[in-house]
């Protein structure tokens, strides 16, 4: 990833964003840091040095229109997207109806605060479309909270210069052991996803 955001700069951080935010986890936290990693000019591979506020502007950008591409998705697929597909992602209408239920009490801090959340931030915009949330108030909390992410993310990159990956290194253990336990919290998850839908589809 490291060479492809060095190689291609900004269109590769818009890119990574854009695709993450719309609903696939592509390890775009990275690519921010990265980004503003190469921002601080002490990492620069041969290839020209990227600027901090435009690594920033681009990043929020593409998290905005990937946000509102998941969102779209989810609000014009719907139910209809559930009966076609629903089994093979493990969704049913009961789980429809209650992330409208959710969305009416709660959505702005989910769509605000659900930006913070490594993996959970990817299908938030999906769920809020099925949730059916206004889009005014989505757009308004998804650029916030996009705007937040991108900043902290991209100055962290920015702060670390060439030290990034001492840093990644300290963390590496951490890392897999977090690896393994959201690697047995899925299987747990599938499985109890499996068992309701198989019930609440034979219902």
């Amino acid at each position: 990833m490291e060479n492809f955001l060095a190689d291609h700069g900004y269109l590769a951080i818009f890119a990574l964003s854009f695709i993450s935010s719309m609903g696939l986890p592509v390890g775009a936290e990275v690519a921010l840091i990265y980004g503003g990693v190469l921002a601080s000019g002490q990492v620069t591979n041969g290839h020209h040095q990227l600027s901090l506020a435009v690594v920033i502007v681009v990043a929020t950008l593409a998290e905005v229109l990937g946000s509102l591409a998941g969102y779209l998705i989810g609000y014009f697929g719907g139910r209809p997207l559930v009966d076609r597909v629903g089994k093979y992602v493990l969704l049913t209408h009961k789980d429809l109806d209650r992330a409208e239920a959710w969305f009416a009490r709660r959505g702005e801090p989910v769509v605000l605060f659900g930006r913070f959340i490594p993996l959970l931030r990817s299908f938030v915009s999906f769920a809020a479309g099925l949730g059916e949330m206004a889009i005014a108030k989505f757009l308004i909390f998804t650029v916030i909270g996009c705007a937040i992410w991108c900043t902290a993310l991209v100055s962290l990159g920015y702060s670390l210069g060439a030290s990034y990956k001492h840093v990644l290194k300290a963390f590496s253990y951490a890392g897999y052991i977090a690896a393994v336990l959201v690697v047995i919290a899925v299987i747990v998850l599938l499985w109890h996803r499996i068992r309701v839908v198989r019930e609440e589809r034979g219902r």
